[in-house]
């Protein structure tokens, strides 16, 4: 029998064959952010572009991503999400040969961009696509194969920097492209050729999706203001402060046209309803605000300030991808979310302390164990965060929701961004790193609060009670 015949008879089970395309995909995008964090610098001065502008390479994938994740969940949700997996895995193909055949800043921009649009396809799409495995096996989903998703993505976020200072070192910056190329492939033919095809998808209770529920007008608003605020936190400018104005106007016009829309695109009467959801979103922005300026901040300095080269940078950070890794394999089972994500706020607000005691003369060791303070949590919380969302988002709606867990990811990313801005104004300094350091303390800190006041982190014995799958029904 068939994988997919086995699955619509719900005899069938989670096979390597299924899950080995689920999870390429979502490594693409994590990878991608990390990896240009030492590519800055070489980038700059092999394109003669300055600091202020090749800082759009970063911010053109958040923006991307943070408005392409939740779009792509919603059009998983309505046209099936093998086929969005597909066509994300192709543009990301694309995208990986621009910067080696047109050899400008443009063509680098343009290509980062993209990348941010086709690999933001793959999250949203994989959770659907275990969603609607579970369901048609008539099986919980195993708790190993969620945070299978997280430990991929994270593990391959926290290599980044290593790996792309490595690619640097020996191929140069145009290589952390080229690498996108084998992974979009061999997620695309595994896909393709083991993922079961979305005509065997398992009815929803309700309504069947339709073109109508993409809500254009929804997701023109949302990209509207996430655009505006991007420019005006990149920039921080008097004389932009006009852009938080539109910004502040079209999310109130966001809000007014969801909560009117009989499908919206962003669903605040869900949101509302589903406390627990939303102070999930709210504690992820915060913990990666934390991780995301250690991440390109601790970078910059180390290049700038302390004198290291990009791939020593890189490999400054190797204790962060190890401890990471190590650490979300060590809960991947774990049913219980309250304590490691209280210490996913708990740790890095060490860590952001030990900034402010750093100066381009501290000693390697220093720098290496406070790379390492920020490996720990980033497992926890990528762990531990997975799971509360899987519990917490309404079964029809998953796809979209997982889209709007990566957005609060990227708006952590999109603040982290403004706040190097303003620590390093021209160049990395020392004060600047120390500056940067009380705003990690202070925002992980308020993550670490939420988690421990949240009265939805349930205990063990109540997560294995609840039922994977709601909203569904099987064929």
């Amino acid at each position: 029998m068939t994988e997919t015949a086995a699955a619509t008879t719900g005899t069938g089970r989670f096979t390597w064959r299924f899950v080995t395309p689920v999870l390429i995909g979502p490594v693409l995008n994590p990878i991608n952010t990390s990896m240009i964090a030492v590519a800055l610098v070489p980038i700059s001065h092999d394109l003669h572009v300055a600091t202020s502008t090749v800082v759009w390479l970063v911010a053109g994938l958040y923006l991307a991503s943070a408005i392409a994740q939740p779009t792509m969940g919603k059009l998983a949700d309505v046209f099936g999400p093998k086929r969005v997996y597909l066509v994300g895995l192709v543009v990301v193909l694309i995208a990986g040969f621009l910067p080696n055949i047109w050899h400008d800043f443009s063509a680098v921009l343009i290509s980062r961009i993209l990348i941010g649009i086709g690999t933001s396809a793959a999250y949203p799409s994989a959770m659907s696509l275990i969603r609607d495995q579970s369901t048609r096996l008539d099986r919980q989903t195993p708790p190993a194969l969620l945070s299978g998703i997280s430990i991929a993505s994270q593990t391959t976020a926290a290599v980044g920097p290593v790996l792309g200072g490595l690619l640097i070192s020996v191929f140069g910056w145009q290589s952390i492209f080229l690498v996108n190329i084998p992974l979009a492939a061999i997620a695309l033919v595994t896909a393709i050729i083991w993922v079961p095809s979305d005509k065997t998808r398992p009815e929803r209770t309700g309504p069947k999706p339709a073109l109508r529920d993409i809500d254009p007008i929804g997701i023109v608003l949302f990209a509207g203001a996430l655009a505006s605020l991007l420019v005006f936190l990149l920039n921080l400018k008097v004389e932009l402060i006009w852009l938080v104005g539109v910004t502040i106007v079209l999310v109130a016009a966001l809000i007014w046209w969801s909560l009117r829309s009989e499908h919206p695109f962003i669903d605040i009467r869900m949101l509302r309803r589903n406390g627990a959801l939303s102070r999930t979103y709210l504690r992820m922005l915060l913990i990666y605000f934390g991780a995301y300026s250690m991440m390109y901040g601790f970078s910059q300095w180390v290049q700038g300030s302390a004198g290291y080269s990009a791939d020593q940078a890189g490999f400054i950070q190797l204790p962060t991808a190890v401890l990471a890794a190590a650490t979300s394999i060590m809960i991947a089972k774990n049913q219980r979310l309250r304590l490691p994500l209280v210490l996913s706020g708990a740790i890095p607000f060490v860590g952001g302390v030990l900034l402010v005691f750093l100066t381009g003369a501290s000693p390697l060791w220093l720098l290496l164990l406070v790379a390492a303070i920020f490996g720990v949590p980033q497992g926890l919380a990528s762990v531990s965060n997975q799971q509360a969302l899987y519990r917490q988002a309404p079964g029809a709606q998953l796809g979209t929701a997982s889209g709007l867990s990566r957005t609060a990811v990227y708006l952590g990313s999109i603040l982290s961004s403004a706040a190097i801005g303003l620590a390093f104004p021209s160049a990395p300094t020392d004060s600047g790193l120390h500056s940067l350091g009380i705003a990690v303390a202070v925002v992980v800190g308020a993550a670490a609060v939420l988690a421990l006041i949240d009265p939805a982190l349930k205990s063990a014995a109540s997560a294995k009670s609840e039922r994977v799958g709601d909203g569904l029904k099987t064929q």
